[in-house]
């Protein structure tokens, strides 16, 4: 994207937490190493995506590198992509600790990341599409897609709410109290932030903008409550 239009979202301006402080980002990271092994969680990304040392991956809000870093041992390549420079940084120092010399970094996001390379075989987007309004999602999925070799796929990680659910209201309540029982205090304040200030929507919604973008879902499920994971593959 050469010229963007003056009507373009604003994808660098945060829309919870203010990732563009470094303490932000490193309490991120420790709170987000309670809550989940990255090693494990990429693990299992990369056989459910059977990649393999040949595989280019895009990893779209790459954060702190909990896959990135860990992907980058079993992968050819991995685009670190994420709109808060802390956040690259962070990755990128860890990195350069561990020798790994297989990811490029790059300041961008769903909205405004140009992929320069050879289409990649994967995306992995982990929480990060939420902090687009619905008119935005279907713009960067088409995006994402354009990206991808045909038959490439996306692993879509995020906060959904399940149309099926009788008492929504109840299933987010029990979600940030869970936030807190796993983590502390401080991280159901931030999904507290969530709900209230971010872009979170419904499955059938979501499950349209996919399908619109060009994408055919070959999985979906549902874990505590309201986290959803997509595997889509390019039609």
């Amino acid at each position: 994207m050469t010229k963007i239009p003056v009507w373009y979202y604003d994808e660098m301006k945060f829309s919870g937490v203010d990732f563009s402080r470094m303490e932000e980002v490193a309490a991120y990271d420790s709170m987000h190493r309670k809550l989940r092994d990255y090693a494990r969680t990429t693990e299992a990304i990369i056989r459910r995506l059977s990649l393999d040392s040949g595989s280019t991956v895009i990893d779209l809000g790459c954060g702190t590198g909990a896959f990135a870093l860990h992907a980058a041992g079993k992968c050819r390549t991995i685009y670190a992509v994420d709109v808060s420079r802390a956040m690259l940084d962070y990755c990128k120092k860890q990195a350069e600790e561990k020798g790994i010399a297989n990811i490029v970094y790059c300041h961008g996001g769903l909205l405004t990341y140009e992929h320069i390379g050879e289409p990649a075989d994967a995306i992995v987007c982990v929480a990060v599409l939420h902090h687009l309004p619905d008119f935005w999602k279907q713009v960067a999925l088409t995006r994402c897609c354009g990206m991808l070799k045909p038959k490439g796929q996306l692993l879509l990680f995020d906060i959904v709410f399940p149309s099926g659910t009788d008492n929504l209201h109840q299933a987010i309540d029990a979600w940030i109290s869970s936030m807190e029982t796993m983590v502390e205090a401080r991280l159901a304040e931030e999904a507290v932030i969530h709900v209230k200030d971010e872009f979170s929507t419904y499955d059938w919604i979501l499950e349209g903008l996919i399908q619109r973008s060009g994408f055919d879902i070959s999985s979906k499920e549902f874990s505590n409550g309201l986290q959803a994971t997509y595997v889509c593959t390019k039609r």
